[in-house]
């Protein structure tokens, strides 16, 4: 017979001290697995939203509200920054650095999911996870000519049922008593993108202008600004040119020569020193802050939830350490009872090396089923925390979602098995034939 067989029918002889012991296991690793795979989930959501773009401009204040209020809807908006400021950076001086500048106004909702008004190029130009393009489920972008068409998330959608050809009327956040006139109708609902967009409508921000303060067009194609009225947004999400590479340029204008290996070859990249300085010339020219929203959420994941994660991988460990000394209290208790067992398998001709296998394979398979069945409840309870997550942060956590670094666990509880279960796999392998016979 099989040596795992029998340690198998050795645990199944004590059932029910086995299964508290794997149980109290399985608690530990459904912690691991749920801090890693959420912890996982929300980096490459939260990652891949500041990938859209170079810069955030927006009014002076905290870099970290900024981005928290425009990347994810989490805030209130900072303060706001004027239009003739947007219009120097789409238009004015800066727009030779500029590959589109996207407005962005908030502070409206539709039961309590974030509106947020800004042009048609938030979809066209704008990118997430890594180059991808925003794309249709159902409908299509919204015109800039139409004032009051919107966008409609998928998760957003999920939640309220709007589909194409809905109308709906926005109202200030705080305040449900302040319900807009005016409705926008739903002219397509995008695909799911694991991003807080999914999460949010989109409206026209000629439509939100016009409705908070009755005026015609502002972001027509000369983009004249109305003298009636000072316009303000929330926010101006920019996309910057791209670095430019000659082989030869004047030093005025580009920096020094850069050295990019690749591979065997060797090229001659040049630095526009005008575009890497955007962000500086913006802030010493106009009364904003320009953020680098990937500098931000990188320093918000390895500063502060990093060490959040950090902590509790190590409390979660610590549980799994415990219960790896329950298993080895539990399996050196059961010794005594076993000492006639192993002097018969011992006297029928079992070395004193399988009989110590024995004991450590029963103490494997034990981490081991512990260990599965903790990756079960990980993800079932993961399963639980889902839509509350999602509801609170616009990120979809799946029970489905699984991340590698759930693989270390195997050869983790492997070999915090043959630690716990080497002692009493010594005492099996001292264990005297004749005595315990005689006993």
């Amino acid at each position: 017979m099989p040596l795992w067989k029998i340690a198998w029918r050795s645990i199944q002889h004590r059932s029910l001290a086995s299964g508290l012991t794997a149980f109290s296991m399985s608690l530990g690793v459904a912690l691991i697995v749920t801090v890693i795979v959420i912890y996982g989930v929300l980096d490459q959501s939260f990652r891949r939203s500041a990938q859209g773009y170079d810069l955030i401009v927006g009014p002076p204040g905290s870099s970290l509200e900024l981005v928290i209020s425009t990347v994810f809807y989490q805030r209130e908006p900072i303060g706001k920054i004027s239009y003739d400021d947007y219009r120097e950076i789409r238009a004015g001086r800066y727009a030779h650095l500029v590959e589109a500048a996207i407005p962005v106004a908030l502070g409206e909702h539709y039961r309590s999911l974030p509106v947020v008004a800004t042009s048609s190029e938030f979809f066209t130009k704008l990118e997430y996870l890594d180059g991808r393009k925003y794309q249709f489920q159902t409908g299509q972008n919204f015109s800039d000519g139409n004032f009051f068409d919107a966008v409609v998330g998928y998760s957003a959608a999920k939640k309220t049922g709007l589909k194409v050809g809905d109308k709906f009327k926005t109202i200030h956040r705080g305040d449900t008593a302040d319900v807009h006139q005016e409705e926008y109708t739903i002219v397509g609902v995008l695909r799911p993108t694991g991003t807080p967009n999914d999460g949010a409508i989109f409206v026209n921000i000629e439509g939100f202008f016009k409705m908070h303060a009755g005026q015609d067009s502002v972001l027509d194609q000369s983009l004249r600004l109305s003298t009636e009225h000072d316009k303000e947004l929330s926010a101006v999400l920019v996309l910057t040119k791209e670095v430019k590479s000659k082989a030869t340029a004047t030093m005025g204008l580009y920096g020094d020569l850069q050295e990019i290996h690749t591979g065997s070859s060797t090229t001659k990249q040049m630095i526009d020193v005008n575009v890497l300085a955007l962000p500086r010339r913006l802030e010493a020219d106009m009364n904003v802050q320009a953020v680098k929203p990937t500098e931000v959420i990188a320093f918000l994941f390895e500063k502060i939830i990093g060490n959040i994660q950090l902590v509790l991988l190590i409390l979660a460990a610590l549980v799994v350490v415990v219960a790896g000394i329950g298993m080895m209290v539990s399996i050196y208790n059961s010794m005594n009872e076993r000492r006639q067992e192993i002097a018969i398998m011992r006297a029928l001709g079992a070395k004193r090396t399988t009989v110590m296998a024995i004991i450590l394979l029963e103490s494997i398979l034990l981490s081991l089923g512990g260990g599965a069945f903790g990756v079960f409840l990980g993800h079932s309870l993961i399963f639980v925390l889902g839509p509350w997550i999602s509801d609170a942060t616009g990120i979809i956590v799946s029970a489905w979602h699984f991340q590698w670094a759930e693989l270390v666990l195997i050869p983790g509880l492997i070999a915090l098995a043959s630690v716990v279960g080497y002692l009493p796999a010594v005492i099996a392998y001292r264990t005297d034939v004749a005595q315990s016979l005689h006993g």
